[in-house]
C-alpha cells in the first residue's frame, strides 16, 4: 500500500513538471512535394548536397503566406539558393505534383506559385490528407526552366509547409 501512495505522489508531483517541459501547441503535421522532386527530396535523395533538410525533408514549415523555399527557416536557407544546381524535371504543360506526408493534418488548401503569381489552388475541404496526394496542375503558357513553389496551408495552426520544384518545361 505504501509503494502506491509514494507512486501515486511522485505522479501528482511530476505532471506539473512535464507539462511545462513538454512544447505546447506543437503541430504533427509534415509534408513535402516528392514528385518531381523538390528542392529538399533532392537534398534528402543526396541528388544535391545540402544540410541538414537532407534529414528531414518533410519540416520545411513557417507562417502562411510566406513565398520562399524554405519557408523563412534559416537552417533550409539553402533551398532558397537558385545557383546549387538543381535538377529540373522535364515535363509538359500539366504537371502533377505529389505531396508525400509523414504526419497528416487537417488541410485548408494546397497552392502552386510561379514567380509570385498563383497559378492553382485545390482545396483541402478542412479534411486529413491521406499519405499521398496528387495535384494536376497547368502551367499555361510557360516554357523554359521554371521554380514552382508548392505550398501547404494547414487548417488549425498559423503554418504552412513550403516545397520549391524546379521544371524544364517543353
Amino acid at each position: 500500500m505504501n509503494r502506491k501512495l509514494v507512486a501515486a505522489a511522485a505522479g501528482v508531483l511530476l505532471a506539473p513538471v512535464l507539462v511545462v517541459l513538454n512544447p505546447a501547441g506543437i503541430a504533427s503535421a509534415h509534408g513535402y512535394v516528392s514528385s518531381p522532386a523538390s528542392r529538399q527530396a533532392q537534398c534528402a535523395q543526396r541528388v544535391v548536397s545540402c544540410g541538414s533538410i537532407q534529414y528531414e525533408p518533410q519540416s520545411v514549415e513557417g507562417p502562411k503566406g510566406l513565398r520562399s523555399c524554405n519557408g523563412g527557416v534559416a537552417r533550409f536557407a539553402e533551398l532558397n539558393d537558385n545557383s546549387k544546381g538543381w535538377r529540373a524535371a522535364k515535363v509538359g504543360r500539366t504537371v502533377t505534383f505529389t505531396w508525400t506526408f509523414t504526419a497528416r493534418h487537417r488541410t485548408s488548401n494546397y497552392q502552386y506559385f510561379i514567380g509570385g503569381q498563383k497559378i492553382a489552388e485545390v482545396s483541402g475541404n478542412d479534411q486529413q490528407p491521406p499519405a499521398t496526394v496528387a495535384h494536376p496542375v497547368n502551367l499555361g503558357d510557360r516554357t523554359g526552366r521554371q521554380t514552382v513553389l508548392a505550398v501547404w496551408n494547414i487548417a488549425d495552426t498559423s503554418n504552412a509547409f513550403y516545397a520549391c520544384i524546379d521544371l524544364q518545361v517543353g
